[in-house]
């Protein structure tokens, strides 16, 4: 096998002015060939969105906009009748815009009464060919959360959900909160949401609940919603409805980014939502103990199969509370997104997510986290790292594990490019490019792998903190394959794991090909 080299610098500062870069934020870049040229373009958004050519970083075109891009843009076909890619876009300001592949505007929508578009996801949710665009309010409010338009703009009927008066519980959406996938198999996919609550908001594509199984009771003669039914760490709380607070605990979903996939390969999908454990007799944030991960079915019993029993979620182990969290002023907060990829090549995937206690967490399903996981994000001070990505580098079975992090503010301090083999054990790290305009630089965004030039090896893609898109090369990795390789999943971002590839040097899964 090829050995896998330290990454080598190609370009950075992309979309950048020659004195300053733009805040970039959460939102991983994608690689793609939007304009049908034969060659693969960047895009990404901080405020603007840029499109950039893959090779060299020059720019193609930029959507101005004062609000901030916070989820991963999204970029399909949404429009079969042109040319190209269009790339979905969910800002600040309540904004939903959809760009041509030569960056027009399409079309702009407000799809709430306020708040952040912090959630975006596209998916065929009814089988018909087309994609939707799947949208969540970061704002407070206990219906509404959730809204989807089709391709060219239309409110699709039934939407925003959940409805007013409808029974349940939820509140904002703070992350990319949003995961879409048939889990029942009736040809539509459902959409999954987490709230700023316990509950998750779960959604039919025509806007109505889906039901939970009667293991958790009835309301009104009927089966209650996900939405009535409450996520405990104790199976016991989720059947008695609540729980004993300061005995018990229960999740915050705020900053949960959930994932779908095939977990155990026995071709049924299961969801996984990681969720901020809390002692509720003191509250949420103070009382923030560690994250978790759950793993629910359809009909959201808890899962089950073979050796396999997450009735009970995993012991804590190493998981810790927050270094620190909601200091802007000190560093950006940790949001936590699951990625959900096989890195041992058992053909059972693992769970990996970034927390607030500064750690990379992977847990394997016989709940326990291997080797040398959880791997600590290294550097003075309070250091964070992003969603990763998962690909076979070098074709031998075994995953490699890629991620950016970000510093504490302040001091020109600078995150890092991080490799780590599928036993958490380091491989590669190196320093990203200093600042452009501002005092600090980190990637907060997951990164995407892909070939984005004429040579055989991959590369990545980030989208940074203060020097905008950087793509560095990895020697020794012409006959990768990648398992999630970019943010939530693929270019779609509705966090649906892409299929596992059996071949070496596989086109890359953007989802719409």
């Amino acid at each position: 096998m090829a050995q896998i080299g330290a990454p080598t610098l190609q370009w950075e500062y992309g979309g950048c002015s020659a004195s300053s870069c733009q805040t970039g934020w959460y939102s991983g870049p994608a690689a793609a060939d939007i304009d049908a040229d034969g060659l693969i373009d960047i895009v990404w958004g901080s405020y603007d969105v840029v499109a950039l050519n893959g090779a060299d970083g020059t720019l193609k075109w930029r959507g101005t906009n004062p609000q901030r891009v916070w989820p991963a843009i999204a970029v399909a076909d949404f429009d079969p009748g042109t040319a190209g890619l269009e790339s979905a876009v969910g800002r600040g300001g309540n904004q939903l815009t959809l760009y041509s592949a030569s960056g027009a505007v399409l079309w702009t929508r407000t799809p709430f009464a306020g708040g952040e578009v912090r959630s975006l996801a596209a998916a065929d949710i009814d089988g018909n060919g087309d994609l939707e665009i799947i949208v969540g309010r970061a704002s407070s409010g206990g219906d509404q959360q959730v809204s989807v338009y089709e391709h060219n703009g239309t409110l699709r009927t039934g939407w925003p959900a959940r409805h007013v008066g409808e029974p349940g519980y939820g509140a904002g959406m703070y992350n990319e909160n949003l995961a879409a996938a048939d889990l029942d198999g009736d040809g539509q996919a459902e959409i999954y949401a987490p709230t700023d609550t316990h509950y998750i908001t779960a959604l039919h594509p025509n806007g109505s609940q889906l039901l939970a199984s009667t293991l958790y009771g009835l309301s009104g003669g009927q089966p209650k919603t996900w939405a009535q039914v409450g996520v405990h760490v104790d199976q016991a709380a989720d059947l008695a409805g609540y729980a004993d607070c300061g005995v018990q605990h229960r999740p915050n979903f705020a900053n949960a980014a959930p994932a779908i996939a095939d977990m155990d390969g026995n071709g049924s999908l299961e969801l996984v939502v990681p969720g901020d454990v809390y002692d509720c007799s003191i509250g949420d944030p103070d009382g923030d103990l560690y994250y978790l991960p759950w793993i629910l079915r359809r009909d959201r019993t808890r899962w089950a199969a073979g050796p396999f029993d997450w009735t009970a979620i995993p012991a804590p182990g190493a998981s810790g509370g927050a270094t620190i969290q909601g200091d802007y002023a000190t560093i950006e907060d940790a949001v936590v997104n699951a990625v959900l990829a096989d890195l041992d090549g058992d053909g059972q995937r693992e769970i990996l997510f970034a927390s607030y206690d500064g750690k990379l967490h992977a847990w394997w399903l016989d709940k326990t986290e291997k080797h040398n996981w959880p791997y600590q994000v290294p550097g003075s001070g309070f250091r964070f790292a992003g969603e990763p990505a998962v690909v076979d580098l070098d074709d031998d079975g075994d995953a490699e594990v890629i991620f950016s992090t970000w510093p504490q503010k302040g001091g020109n301090a600078r995150g890092k490019l991080i490799l780590l083999d599928a036993h958490g054990s380091l491989l590669h790290s190196v320093d990203l490019p200093t600042a452009r305009g501002g005092s600090w630089n980190g990637g907060l965004a997951a990164p995407t792998v892909a070939q984005i030039d004429a040579d055989p090896e991959f590369e990545v893609v980030l989208g940074t903190s203060h020097s905008g898109v950087v793509v560095y090369q990895i020697p020794g990795s012409a006959n990768a394959r990648v398992l999630w390789g970019t943010a939530r999943g693929s270019l779609l971002r509705n966090a649906l794991a892409p299929p596992s590839p059996s071949s070496s040097n596989p086109i890359f899964s953007d989802g719409f090909e």
